[in-house]
């Protein structure tokens, strides 16, 4: 059973769901910056927005936020919508639970950049900040949802094949990192999502991929070895037609050795810990948790 504020925000999604199949991305960016601009931003949250090599991104600090501690954080919008902007409520919560700077990166989106467009802008600001900024690998985090949790997934494996020192962690909500869009929750919870759909994600993955193989583990890291790979987190709820992808990911992860914390929350949609509910509390402690466990190294 889920609760009460949970099921009004299942109601209002599914009564949205079918509205935004003939909306056009750029109405659809606009409605999820729109969104987002409904959560006020706390008087002790600083954003300071910057260019990182030709890549748009942000700090978000708070006053607990340590120095040489960051999470490199990816939003959401199956690779085609999503910004600093629409990740807000993630965002927040994120610097809240971590004490950490966030660096939240406007990576490029299709159509007009399809893969490797992102992908690429996400090793440029990870390089930068190692090599450039000599911040300890050892005290950041990788992390996204949904979209921005697949790419930050295909982050960490292009680091690892390029022999880059890796991130401590890696965290992932309702990751989308299988764009075949073929696995079997794809099609038989397809009743039980709140807001994609089979259709639109089918859409999407062809806007991003392109000529390219969508078996291309950059693309759908569902199919990359993860040896070699530092621990994860993957949170994910049953009632998502991406529910297989955190499956196979956390599969993969055990297969390869890899230290894997796969969080999963019964009759729960997609990216629910963004919500104001009971259940997206109780998930937040979990993910704080486990953040916190692998900064070791940063300045008190």
């Amino acid at each position: 059973m889920v609760s009460k504020e949970m099921e009004e925000i299942i109601r209002l999604l599914k009564s949205l769901q079918s509205n935004s199949a003939n909306t056009s991305i750029e109405e659809l960016r606009n409605n999820a910056d729109q969104a987002a601009e409904m959560i006020q931003i706390p008087n002790d949250v600083k954003y300071e927005y910057i260019d990182i090599r030709g890549v748009p991104a942000a700090w978000v600090s708070t006053p607990t936020s340590k120095k040489g501690r960051v999470i490199i954080y990816l939003h959401g919008g199956a690779y085609i919508l999503g910004s600093i902007k629409s990740a807000r409520a993630l965002i927040l919560k994120f610097a809240r639970i971590s004490d950490a700077f966030i660096l939240v990166v406007d990576y490029r989106l299709a159509p007009e950049n399809p893969f490797p467009a992102g992908l690429e802008d996400i090793l440029t600001i990870y390089k930068w900040l190692i090599e450039t900024e000599k911040v300890n690998p050892e005290n950041v985090i990788i992390a996204g949802d949904s979209a921005g949790g697949g790419l930050a997934m295909a982050t960490l494996v292009k680091l690892r094949d390029e022999g880059m020192a890796l991130p401590a962690a890696g965290v992932v909500i309702s990751p989308w990192a299988d764009l075949t869009c073929s696995s079997e929750s794809f099609r038989k919870r397809a009743k039980l999502e709140a807001w994609l759909t089979p259709e639109g994600l089918n859409y999407c993955a062809n806007l991003y991929v392109r000529d390219n193989n969508p078996q291309n583990p950059y693309i759908s890291p569902v199919f990359a070895d993860f040896r070699g790979l530092p621990p994860l987190f993957i949170q994910a709820g049953t009632s998502e037609i991406l529910y297989d992808d955190s499956v196979h990911l956390a599969e993969n992860a055990k297969s390869a050795d890899i230290e894997v914390d796969l969080d999963i929350w019964e009759d729960l949609i997609h990216v629910f810990v963004a919500f104001v509910t009971p259940e997206s509390q109780q998930a937040t402690k979990k993910l704080e948790k486990f953040i916190n466990k692998f900064f070791r190294h940063s300045k008190k």
